[in-house]
């Protein structure tokens, strides 16, 4: 199955871009989509357990995903 990561910030810069298809097994969870992430150029930077969306829904890492679904990595926000 195919899922779009969507990348923001200091996420999209060290990926050198602002999404990335991954291309996953039937049934991977949120976790498992992070892991494949982090496994890729650029992805060293991405924390074990991000802040993440589901089509547009706050998820869990155990969530399963499905095919094209989009899936929003949300870096920490700062500010006052």
């Amino acid at each position: 199955m195919t899922v779009t990561a969507l990348l923001f910030a200091s996420y999209a810069e060290a990926f050198g871009s602002d999404r990335v298809e991954l291309a996953l097994r039937s049934g991977t969870t949120v976790r498992e989509a992070v892991d494949a992430l982090r496994a890729m150029p650029g992805g060293a930077g991405l924390p074990g357990s991000p802040l993440v969306a589901v089509n547009l829904q706050y998820a869990t890492a155990d969530q399963r995903l499905a095919s094209g679904d989009e899936l929003a990595i949300i870096p920490p926000v700062a500010g006052g």
